[in-house]
């Protein structure tokens, strides 16, 4: 039996609805604008069905253990729900190495790699850093040379900071932080866990 999604929250000790942590200083123009940045932003990584029914974003931080510990039971739900659009949102918040795998995933994107490598650093073994994030993106075939000149991109870097913003801004506490629809929680969840939370956005459209 799955537990409802406010015993899912109780037990995570957080649960956010998708509004701008100071809600009453935004207008509902404004609020619409951030929820749009969360889940069509420019140039966010999608994986799934790029024209799904529904939506399921992801903010993670590749040194983050609960998001590897996750990994797997959002791959389940990418293949199990065939109108399931996955976007994630890179905010590296576990130092250097961290900053390095987001600058690198993002930049995998141009190589059409983007869910390979993502998908391989998540199942890495160890941290995160600039040796293991590059032999990581030689074992998938990468142009590991344009990938670090892709990194050095303008683009890379905004596209970091304004994850990282919109997490501020939503008042997110940490990773992993799943949202779709209106909910976000923060922390582990199991494919259950995510399917619920999915039906309960398909449900109320």
């Amino acid at each position: 039996m799955l537990r409802p999604l406010a015993a899912i929250a109780l037990a995570l000790l957080c649960a956010l609805s998708l509004v701008p942590a100071q809600a009453q200083d935004h207008s509902p123009a404004e609020v619409a604008a951030i929820k749009d940045a969360v889940f069509n932003g420019p140039g966010l990584p999608v994986m799934g069905n790029a024209q799904g029914d529904a939506v399921l974003v992801e903010f993670s931080d590749y040194n983050c253990g609960f998001c590897r510990k996750s990994a797997p039971q959002v791959m389940a739900l990418l293949q199990s729900d065939p109108g399931l659009r996955l976007v994630v949102q890179e905010i590296p918040i576990f130092g250097e190495g961290s900053r390095f795998a987001a600058e690198a995933a993002l930049a995998a994107q141009a190589q059409g790699k983007y869910a390979e490598f993502h998908r391989a650093l998540m199942a890495m073994r160890g941290k995160a850093e600039k040796p293991s994030v590059l032999r990581v993106a030689r074992e998938v075939g990468l142009d590991v040379a344009r990938l670090q000149r892709d990194m050095q991109s303008p683009e890379i870097t905004r596209r970091i900071e304004r994850s990282l913003a919109l997490a501020d801004e939503i008042g997110l506490v940490g990773t992993p932080s799943f949202i779709a629809g209106d909910r976000a929680i923060f922390g582990y969840l199991s494919k259950d866990d995510l399917a619920e939370l999915v039906a309960e956005a398909r449900a109320a459209k």
